[in-house]
């Protein structure tokens, strides 16, 4: 990011989240890098973004938010960013296959496209990448850890029912 942002950190039942924003939510990240190489600036700590965006995370983890309603600017090319758009889409508690979100991408056939997407993801959870799964029911990679997208996903199935 060129631009100054405010920064946060919370944790959560998946650890430590950082937040990046400026007028609008740039990156939510797992387990953010400590200081020095490919660290955030942390020197101007957070604003009313960021605090909206914990206060929604951690409704979300309690159980309590199904849809984020928060002003995004994730950084991509237009096929990410058509990806994540499809991922919005993609209902609390449930999951799509890799070919289900090309196909609503606008090109069945860009299936690893997808899952670069996906791992280039920068609003984790928000942007909901961990419910993509292998087309099989497989639990495939995710940017944070393959057990944090198992939990997000019971989290999900167990607080819908």
């Amino acid at each position: 990011m060129d631009e100054p942002y405010y920064y946060e950190e919370m944790d959560s039942p998946v650890g430590v989240l950082g937040i990046s924003c400026d007028e609008k939510v740039r990156r939510i990240e797992f387990d953010p890098p400590r200081r020095g190489s490919g660290a955030p600036d942390r020197s101007r700590g957070g604003n009313a973004l960021t605090a909206e965006v914990i206060s929604q995370l951690q409704e979300y983890f309690q159980g309590k938010r199904t849809v984020f309603d928060l002003p995004l600017d994730p950084e991509g090319t237009d096929f990410q960013k058509r990806v994540w758009d499809c991922l919005r889409e993609i209902p609390y508690g449930e999951t799509r296959s890799y070919q289900e979100v090309a196909e609503a991408a606008g090109n069945r056939r860009a299936c690893r496209a997808v899952g670069m997407a996906n791992h280039r993801n920068p609003i984790s959870i928000v942007i909901p990448c961990h419910r993509v799964i292998g087309k099989d029911g497989r639990m495939t990679g995710y940017g944070g850890g393959v057990d944090k997208k198992i939990w997000l996903l019971e989290h999900e199935r167990a607080c819908s029912e």
